[in-house]
């Protein structure tokens, strides 16, 4: 099996946003479970595979807030689960198994970003076991539901900011170096880039594909732990204090953000695809310093990399597929 990280004809850009991009989908009958489907990025593509007719399953760690968020929205049904919680991902995808119902897209939009030195009851850094080591338990726990559904595919929403940082398989739980909540972030981006390669290649031959994609620069809760000096270093503010809007440079609206992931998640333009980072509606180019931050990072994409941090994976989780 071979993919290529290179651009395919789309009629879609960095400007275009989720309704042009679900402008005639039908999910009747197809069931898509979002992390984070209840904020930011992750609301905007519930409510639009909800509108399409998917039944959408909204796992959600605060369920008043998840319940506020999700109020009056049709084909949505919201499960308690806990990314930070093995236990939590095994009771959510046990009963979702037990329904019976196939799943045709599994949406990983949930995260945290640039936090305080945290670890999980395993000892993990915390922003490397919520973004990748919960989503792949995940993904684990609901290899059933995917692989009945034979046409079924799984996005891991990455970041640009995997840019900032390969793994390092020497430490990854910062136990030797120095804590940098950035070089964390980056490392937890970069593996969900690694995951979405690792996890096509289990999954193509049961009809389960896989892609990461970066959404763009959007203000959203996963800035939390930042300060306003840091927000403002992003350059998201014009000179009036306003929001820039410039999705040819990433700064772009909900809409916009959650275009591609809908376009990764929808589009026939990519049947028989997978493996791939995308970006403003396309399969991203591999980045080079002349194209400044665009593109994906080689690190990011490498399928040997890829092998070994699904292979430590099996060995921290106790899961596979």
């Amino acid at each position: 099996m071979t993919t290529f990280q290179q651009p395919i004809s789309s009629p879609f850009d960095a400007a275009s946003t989720a309704a042009e991009v679900m402008a005639g989908v039908d999910l009747a009958g197809q069931f898509a479970v979002v992390t984070g489907g209840y904020s930011g990025l992750g609301l905007v593509t519930s409510k639009c595979l909800a509108d399409a007719g998917a039944q959408v399953i909204v796992p959600a760690r605060d369920m008043e807030r998840a319940r506020a968020a999700l109020a009056g929205v049709k084909n949505v049904m919201i499960q308690p689960m806990d990314l930070a919680s093995p236990d939590s991902i095994q009771a959510f995808c046990a009963d979702l198994n037990g329904r019976g119902n196939p799943v045709s897209l599994l949406v990983n939009c949930a995260g945290v970003m640039a936090s305080p030195l945290l670890r999980d009851a395993a000892g993990h850094e915390s922003q490397f076991a919520t973004n990748h080591l919960g989503h792949y338990r995940l993904a684990c726990g609901l290899w059933p539901a995917l692989r009945a559904s034979g046409n079924a595919r799984v996005l891991a929403v990455s970041s640009r900011g995997h840019q900032i940082a390969g793994i390092d398989f020497e430490d990854i739980d910062f136990n030797r170096r120095a804590y940098d909540k950035w070089t964390a972030y980056g490392q937890s981006k970069t593996a969900n880039a690694l995951f979405a390669v690792a996890l096509d290649r289990r999954g193509h031959d049961h009809g389960i594909r896989a892609f990461s994609l970066h959404p763009g620069q959007i203000l959203t809760d996963l800035g939390r732990h930042l300060s306003s000096d840091e927000i403002a270093a992003f350059d998201v503010f014009d000179e009036n204090g306003q929001q820039r809007i410039a999705p040819e440079l990433g700064l772009k609206t909900l809409e916009q953000g959650a275009s591609t992931g809908l376009w990764c998640a929808t589009s026939p333009a990519l049947n028989g695809q997978g493996g791939v980072y995308c970006e403003d509606c396309n399969i991203a180019s591999l980045n080079s310093p002349e194209i400044g931050r665009k593109g994906v990072a080689q690190w990011a994409v490498d399928a040997d990399y890829a092998e070994r941090l699904w292979l430590l994976s099996e060995q921290w989780t106790g899961m596979s597929v």
